[in-house]
C-alpha cells in the first residue's frame, strides 16, 4: 500500500542519518597488482546497458536530470522510477510527508518535484544519456484531506475535483478495507480512507487513460501502476487499452499487487496487463541474508521452485522499497539500508541472480515513517545538488551509488545473455558463489570468518578484475584473479564481503 492518510504513525525502525559503503577486503591468492592498467569500464566509456531500475524516491526532476548525466547513463543504468508527478495535496500541518505525493488532487503536472516544463526537460536529458523514465501512476484514488488547496493551487474537496470528479465518480462503498479476503471490498471500498475511483465507469477510465497519454507524450518510457490490487484487473485493462491505442509508445507496465498468497486477490489475475511486483522475493533473499529461522544463504539455490514467484520475465524485484522501509504492506523480513553489510551484500545478489528485473531503491534518512524528504520551509524538496555539484550527502542515502552495487550494475549487463545459474558451490550454511556460464562468476562470503577455495566455472581461461574490490578504486584495476585452463581459481575472500568476475572486466 503507498498511500498514508491523517496523522497515523507506521513507523517500524529508527534509522541512521548516514550513507553505508561497503568495503570488501579481498586477498587473491598469487593476486597480480595491476595498478597501471585499467577496468574496462574507463573513465567516460559507455556500459552495456543493464536492465536495472533506481528509484529516485522524492527527487526532484532537476537533479533527476543531473543524475542520469553526471552517474547513471555512465554507469549503465536502465531506468529510474519518479515520484508520481500529479498535483498533490499539500500537508503543511502533519510537515509535509512521503504521502502527500500519493493523494492525488488533479492531473496538472505540478508537485514538489518541480512542474510540467522541469518534468518534460528531465525526460529529455535523461533519454539522451541513455536511461529511461517510469513514472508512479497513481490511479486508484484521489486525496482523502478536506477542503484544502494542491501543489498546483487547486481547491478541492473530498469526492470534488473541480473539472475532473465528482461524487458519482467515486465508488458507492465509502468506507476503508477491512477484510482482504474480500476482493469486492478490496477493490471496491477505500485503501486508508482515501476516496476510491470507480475504475468501471467510462468517464474515470477516460480521465485516466488522458492522464497516462499525457505522460507518455512527455516521453515517460512506463508506468509503476500503485494499488494495483484495489483496481480490477478488467477495469485496469481498459484503461490501459485506452492509453496504448492513443500512443505510438508501448509503455512498459509493472503494477504493485502485493500478495502474500493468503487474500482473496492474486497477482496471476494481472499477468495478461504487463508486469508485476514481486513483494516475496525481498522478503526470502532478505530473511536468508538475515537468518531467519533456519534460513541462510544455501537456501536460496533453490527459492524460486519453492515460492510461487511471478515469472522472471514478468517480475519487477526489489530488496527494499519506500513502503517496506516504513513496515508497510504486511508481514515478512526486509533488509534496509540501516541493516549496512548485510544490505549492500543482498544488493550484489539480487544483481547477480538471473531473476526478474531488480529495482534499487534510492532512500534520504528519516526518524519516523510519516516524514517527507528533506525539506525548505515551504515544503519544497531541498536539492539533491548541493552548489559543489556533487550530489548525494546528509540525508540522501543514495544506495544506488555505492561501489558493489554500481559494479553489479555492469555484472548485470555483461551477464544478461545468460539467463540461468551456472557451477553453484556453497558450505551449506553462509558461503554462496555460482556463475552465469561463460560470461561472469560472483563468490559471497555473509559469514564472520574467511572463506579459501578453489572455485569451478565456465569463465575462458585468463586474468579477471574483481570488479567489487576494484570499484572503489576509481578505474584502476589493483586485484586481479586468474582462471586457469579448466575454468578453476583459488581466492581467499573476508567475511561479510563478496567478489565477482565477467568477462568485460579482463584488463
Amino acid at each position: 500500500m503507498n498511500a498514508r492518510f491523517g496523522s497515523r504513525l507506521w513507523q517500524r525502525y529508527v534509522w541512521a542519518t548516514g550513507g553505508f559503503s561497503i568495503v570488501c577486503s579481498l586477498m587473491v591468492l598469487g593476486f597480480k597488482p595491476l595498478a597501471s592498467k585499467m577496468l574496462s569500464r574507463s573513465a567516460g566509456s559507455e556500459l552495456a546497458q543493464s536492465s536495472v531500475i533506481v528509484h529516485l524516491f522524492e527527487w526532484t526532476w532537476d537533479d533527476i536530470a543531473q543524475e542520469c548525466e553526471a552517474f547513471l547513463g555512465p554507469q549503465g543504468y536502465h531506468a529510474v522510477q519518479i515520484s508520481p508527478p500529479q498535483e498533490h495535496i499539500v500537508a503543511a500541518e502533519q510537515g509535509f510527508p512521503w504521502w502527500q505525493r500519493y493523494q492525488p488532487v488533479s492531473y496538472q503536472l505540478v508537485s514538489r518535484s518541480g512542474d510540467r516544463a522541469q518534468l518534460r526537460n528531465m525526460v529529455q536529458r535523461c533519454r539522451t544519456a541513455g536511461v529511461e523514465i517510469y513514472a508512479d501512476a497513481v490511479i486508484n484514488h484521489m486525496a482523502a484531506l478536506d477542503n484544502t488547496i494542491g501543489s498546483a493551487g487547486t481547491k478541492f474537496s473530498r469526492y470534488d475535483y473541480p473539472g475532473l470528479y465528482q461524487s458519482e465518480d467515486f465508488n458507492p462503498c465509502r468506507r476503508p478495507i477491512t477484510n482482504y479476503q474480500d476482493a469486492e471490498q478490496v477493490t471496491q471500498c477505500e485503501l486508508v480512507s482515501l476516496p476510491d475511483l470507480n475504475t468501471a465507469s467510462p468517464h474515470v477510465q477516460s480521465q485516466l487513460a488522458d492522464y497516462l497519454v499525457d505522460l507518455v507524450s512527455l516521453g515517460i518510457a512506463g508506468f509503476r501502476i500503485d494499488a494495483a490490487k484495489h483496481i480490477r484487473s478488467d477495469d485496469l485493462a481498459v484503461i490501459l487499452q485506452q492509453t496504448r491505442d492513443r500512443t505510438e509508445l508501448d509503455p512498459f507496465i509493472y503494477q504493485e499487487v502485493i500478495d502474500p498468497g493468503t487474500e482473496a486477490i492474486k497477482k496471476q489475475s494481472y499477468y495478461a496487463l504487463g508486469d508485476v511486483v514481486e513483494f516475496e522475493y525481498g522478503r526470502l533473499v532478505g530473511e536468508a541474508f538475515l537468518n531467519v529461522g533456519n534460513l541462510t544463504l544455501a537456501d536460496l539455490q533453490t527459492f524460486e521452485q519453492n515460492a510461487e514467484l511471478v515469472p522472471s520475465h514478468q517480475a519487477v524485484v526489489f530488496i527494499d522499497n519506500h513502503d517496506k522501509q516504513r513496515g508497510h504492506g504486511g508481514g515478512g523480513t526486509y533488509l534496509t539500508y540501516h541493516d549496512g553489510q548485510l544490505h549492500t551484500l543482498s544488493m550484489v545478489f539480487m544483481l547477480a541472480y538471473p531473476y526478474g528485473k531488480p529495482r534499487i531503491m534510492s532512500s534520504y534518512a528519516f526518524e519516523t515513517s510519516e516524514q517527507g524528504p528533506p525539506t525548505m520551509a515551504d515544503g519544497r524538496t531541498r536539492r539533491v545538488y548541493e552548489p559543489d555539484g556533487l550530489g548525494c550527502g546528509d540525508a540522501w542515502i543514495c544506495e544506488h551509488r555505492q561501489p558493489a552495487v554500481t559494479a553489479m550494475v555492469a555484472f548485470r549487463a555483461a551477464t544478461q545473455a545468460v539467463p540461468e545459474v551456472t557451477d553453484w558451490w556453497s558450505n551449506g550454511r553462509n558461503q554462496i558463489a555460482f556463475g552465469r556460464g561463460e560470461r561472469g562468476f560472483i563468490v559471497i562470503n555473509r559469514e564472520e570468518t574467511a572463506l579459501v577455495h578453489t572455485f569451478q566455472t565456465q569463465l575462458p581461461a585468463g586474468d579477471y578484475c574483481d570488479i567489487i574490490q576494484s570499484a572503489s578504486q576509481s578505474t584502476l584495476c589493483d586485484r586481479v584473479i586468474t582462471v586457469n585452463a579448466e575454468g578453476q581459481f583459488r581466492v581467499l575472500v573476508e567475511p561479510m564481503s563478496a567478489i565477482a568476475l565477467h568477462q568485460d572486466s579482463q584488463p
